[in-house]
């Protein structure tokens, strides 16, 4: 970790004048930043310590729906009754998306930003050909080890797996990521990697997020986070699906339904063709299983990441049956 300056902003403007500086990075609660610095991925020569400012960790739920400061704390908006009772697959996500500790310490805005967990981009003393990390340099997942990489959205310049859980079931929702004096929805501010994986974000320079917005739904409050992985806890996602359903006056017809997939894609990936396959239909377990495989339509492997390809529709399936065995 080389020498950096230490920045305390006084207000936001402070803090956004000094994010626009070459080489800033935010401090909030640290876990990301931390963990870069101790790889040698992140080596800033400034850090602008933002965790102390007011207004931004304030959580508000009404009838329009949820607005949560990006200084809130992931276990803050989990532990949240309003946000159990309206989001419970954000509540779900969050639960699941890390360690007790880490949880207490890490921000909304910060688990929003979190980079990739590829191997060749957490480790340039062994791997300097990262096209994230280095750009040009070219991408050794392409033909290494890439179990865990992206099946949907990667280029030949990157295959890197978008790692977060939250940001999935903010995508299933039309959440809105505020950006100061703008408003980007969440599938927009997540960038495909196509020739230029280093550009992750629909930020630009002097930005930072102050909070994320969620409408409320039907959908959104009969909804459920299912998260397949190698381990039971404290582990990244092989496949997850955020889901939110809204029944007919029948409680047979499905009028609306959500679903964003995780740990498949270079992005949080929202599943529109099953959506649309699923609209307006029964709810019938054959048509369910049918509409689920439209999850990874156009998916890519690299070969041992080729089970993601079956995984990644069985967690949409029982994702989906999960909302309709509760209902």
């Amino acid at each position: 970790m080389r020498d950096f300056s230490y920045v305390r902003a006084a207000t936001i403007d402070e803090a956004l004048s000094a994010a626009a500086m070459p080489a800033t990075m935010l401090l909030a609660g640290g876990t990301t930043l931390i963990d870069l610095a101790k790889c040698g991925v992140a080596e800033p020569e400034r850090v602008v310590d933002i965790s102390h400012l007011k207004g931004l960790d304030v959580v508000r739920i009404d009838g329009e729906g949820a607005t949560i400061g990006a200084l809130a704390r992931m276990s803050r908006v989990a532990e949240d009754p309003a946000i159990k009772g309206e989001f419970p697959a954000i509540s779900e996500a969050l639960w699941q998306a890390a360690s007790a500790q880490i949880r207490n310490m890490a921000t909304i805005g910060g688990n929003v930003l979190q980079r990739t967990r590829c191997a060749y981009f957490r480790d340039p003393a062994t791997f300097p050909n990262c096209n994230k990390r280095n750009p040009g340099s070219g991408c050794a997942a392409l033909t290494g080890v890439n179990r865990s990489h992206a099946v949907l959205g990667g280029s030949n310049a990157c295959i890197a797996t978008y790692p977060g859980d939250l940001a999935v079931a903010l995508t299933a929702f039309d959440a809105l990521v505020h950006l100061g004096d703008r408003q980007v929805p969440v599938d927009d501010f997540f960038l495909l990697p196509g020739a230029t994986p280093d550009k992750e974000h629909a930020m630009r320079p002097g930005e930072i997020i102050t909070a994320i917005s969620i409408p409320a739904s039907p959908a959104a409050r009969r909804s459920t986070f299912l998260k397949v992985r190698d381990r039971q806890s404290y582990e990244f996602a092989a496949a997850s699906a955020a889901v939110g359903i809204e029944l007919g006056g029948d409680g047979q017809t499905i009028t609306d339904i959500r679903i964003a997939l995780g740990g498949i894609a270079t992005k949080p990936w929202r599943a529109r063709a099953v959506e649309d396959a699923l609209r307006g239909t029964a709810f019938e377990h054959d048509a369910i299983k049918e509409a689920s495989r439209l999850a990874v339509e156009g998916a890519i492997d690299h070969g041992a990441n080729h089970y993601k390809i079956e995984l990644a529709p069985r967690v949409v399936e029982r994702a989906i049956l999960k909302i309709g065995a509760a209902a």
